[in-house]
């Protein structure tokens, strides 16, 4: 047997595996994304793929009701989903420091914004 016979069954296994592997991955990735959206409850907080947060009010069979705001509440399709949001780490859920109140709803985070305002552009009158 010579070289030449054995190029082209080992050009068919080197396309043919990277293939197969990228196939699994994908595969399983859609089944781990159906999960999420069927294991979708209300109080759960998510982000859609559009980058929309909210708390889920109602899950009917294919879309959720999603509260965006208080009182502003908008129906979205199940597969819009992208993710459950953790809520653990947001500033509110941190422990109070001794001596503060430990009521969150009485707690503030205030931030310093270091943005610079860029002077405005004049524009050249042309006659």
């Amino acid at each position: 047997m010579d070289l030449q016979s054995l190029i082209l069954p080992l050009l068919i296994v080197l396309l043919a595996v990277p293939l197969f592997l990228q196939a699994r991955k994908q595969k399983r990735a859609v089944a781990e994304q159906q999960k999420l959206q069927n294991s979708i409850t209300p109080g759960d907080k998510v982000m859609t793929t559009s980058g929309v947060y909210g708390t889920v009010v109602e899950t009917k069979d294919d879309t959720i009701d999603l509260e965006l705001a208080p009182g502003v509440t908008t129906t979205w399709v199940r597969a819009a989903v992208r993710e459950k949001v953790n809520t653990d780490s947001s500033p509110a859920a941190e422990p109070a420091e001794a001596g503060t109140s430990t009521d969150a709803a009485e707690a503030t985070v205030v931030t310093e914004s270091k943005a610079e305002v860029a002077e405005p552009i004049e524009q050249q009158k042309t006659n």
